[in-house]
C-alpha cells in the first residue's frame, strides 16, 4: 500500500493512500469502526463545551486521519445530558454497502467508574456464540471497541475529566444496510457490525471475504457441529433448499475452496459436504480451489477430458471445446449420449482433487448440480456425508 501523509488541515489523510488492482490505482477508505471512534472522540468534545468541525485519531495501522464530524447535538432528559457526533462512512473504492452511512455516537456521564460501551439503533447484536463478540453484545469488534474506549477516554482527559462515560454507537439506516450483508447469515441481528482491525478499509479486499468464511466455520464449530455444508453462491443455497431433504444451514464459501477446506481443518471440522452449480465447481475437477474467473478457467478443458474419457468422439470433443457455458456444454454432451458417465468422470476427480492435500483429516464431497439439467452427480462418499450430517442434526 502507498502511504503518503499530509499535515494540510482540508485533508482527511487518506487521499494518497491507494491500493493497485488490474493496473488501477483504488482509493482506500475508512472502516465503521474508525467512524464510531472519531464519532465518540468529537461526542466527548462536545460534551465538555468543545465544538470542533472534526477529530484526529491514529488508525491501528498507523494512519493519521482527521475526520468531519456531522450531526452535533446536545440531548438533555430529565437527570441526564448528552452529546452526539457523527461520522460519515467512506468506503474508498471499495464496493461496500456502508459506504456513507452515518456513524454516530452518543456519550453522557456516568456516576460508575469507566467506560461504557453498548449498541444502539442500527446496531446489530449478536445471537449466536463463535463470534468476537458473545451472544447477547451488540456487534461492536474487539479493536473498534478498544479504539473507541481510547479516543474517548483520550478526549475526556484532555478536560481533566476521569469519572465514567456511558457510550452508545448508533447507525441510522444501519438496519436496512445490515440485510444486503453477512450479518443475517451470522446471527447478527437489528443492524451493521462496528468492524475493522487496521481501521483501513482496501478495496475489494478478499480477505475481508475470506475472514467472514472463517468467522461463520467457527460459529458452527462453536454450536458443536463436526460436519458441515458448503455453497459457493445463491444457486447453491437455493438448491440446497428446495431440491434436498438436508439442514438448510450451510457456510457461503464463495469462491475460495482451498480456503474454506483450510479453515475448517483449524477449527476441527471433520467434513464439508460441497453443493455446487456446476458453473463453479467444475474447476475443482482439475485441481482449482479458487473458482473466481479472474484466478482460472477451464471448465470446457474439463468437461472436454470427462467427455474423451467417457468415449466422446473428435467432434464432440471440438464442439465441447468451443461451448461458452456449461449449460451448453451439457447440451452437447446430452446429444452425445455421454451425459450420465461424463459426470460420473467428472465426480471422480472433483473428490481426487478435494482430498488431495488432507491427508485424511477431513471428509470431503459434492453434490453438484444445474439450474437447467438439475442433479449432475455427487462424489462417491456424498451419501455417507448426508446421513452424518442428517445425524448430527437430529442430535444438536
Amino acid at each position: 500500500m502507498e502511504e503518503i501523509r499530509s499535515d494540510e488541515k482540508s485533508r482527511i489523510g487518506i487521499e494518497d493512500c491507494l491500493v493497485t488492482k488490474g493496473g488501477r490505482k483504488l482509493r482506500c477508505g475508512y472502516t465503521t469502526g474508525t467512524c464510531a471512534a472519531a464519532a465518540a472522540k468529537g461526542a466527548v468534545f462536545l460534551l465538555f463545551g468543545n465544538h470542533p468541525d472534526s477529530v484526529e485519531l491514529k488508525t491501528p495501522k498507523g494512519i493519521l486521519l482527521r475526520l468531519p464530524l456531522e450531526s452535533q447535538e446536545i440531548r438533555k432528559n430529565e437527570s441526564s445530558v448528552y452529546a452526539v457526533c457523527g461520522v460519515r462512512k467512506d468506503a474508498g473504492d471499495d464496493p461496500d454497502v456502508t459506504d456513507g452511512l452515518l456513524i454516530c455516537a452518543k456519550v453522557g456521564k456516568t456516576s460508575r467508574p469507566g467506560i461504557f460501551l453498548d449498541g444502539g439503533e442500527g446496531v446489530g447484536r449478536v445471537t449466536l456464540p463463535g463470534l468476537p463478540c458473545p451472544a447477547g453484545q451488540a456487534a461492536i469488534n474487539p479493536v473498534p471497541a478498544q479504539m473507541i474506549r481510547q479516543e474517548a477516554a483520550e478526549a475526556a482527559s484532555f478536560f481533566g475529566y476521569e469519572g465514567g462515560l456511558e457510550i452508545q454507537i448508533f447507525v441510522p439506516g444501519g438496519e436496512m444496510a445490515a440485510k444486503k450483508t453477512f450479518n443475517p447469515g451470522l446471527g447478527i441481528v437489528g443492524g451493521i457490525s462496528i468492524l475493522g482491525t487496521t481501521g483501513i478499509v482496501e478495496p475489494m479486499s478478499e480477505k475481508a471475504l475470506i475472514d467472514t468464511i472463517g468467522v461463520e466455520i467457527r460459529q458452527h464449530a462453536a454450536l458443536g457441529e463436526r460436519f458441515i455444508i458448503a455453497v459457493p453462491g445463491n444457486y447453491g443455497e437455493i438448491y440446497l433448499k428446495e431440491k434436498t431433504d438436508l439442514p438448510p444451514c450451510f457456510v457461503k464459501c464463495s469462491n475460495y475452496i482451498g480456503e474454506t477446506i483450510e479453515l475448517a481443518e483449524q477449527e476441527e471440522i471433520k467434513g464439508i459436504l460441497f453443493v455446487a452449480h456446476i458453473g463453479k465447481f467444475v474447476k475443482v475437477g482439475a485441481g482449482i480451489m479458487n473458482t473466481h474467473s479472474c484466478a482460472a478457467d477451464g471448465r470446457m478443458e474439463v468437461l472436454c477430458a470427462c467427455a474423451v474419457r467417457a468415449g466422446a468422439g473428435i467432434e464432440t470433443a471440438r464442439d465441447l471445446l468451443k461451448a461458452n457455458t456449461t449449460q451448453e456444454a451439457l447440451q452437447i454432451l446430452q446429444e452425445a449420449g455421454i451425459l450420465q458417465e461424463a459426470m460420473a468422470d467428472l465426480m471422480e476427480r472433483i473428490r481426487y482433487y478435494l482430498n488431495r492435500n488432507t491427508d485424511g483429516k477431513i471428509v470431503l464431497e459434492a453434490i453438484v448440480f444445474s439450474n437447467v439439467f438439475g442433479y449432475l452427480g455427487e462424489t462417491s462418499g456424498a451419501k455417507t456425508l448426508r446421513e452424518r450430517i442428517r445425524e448430527q442434526n437430529l442430535i444438536l
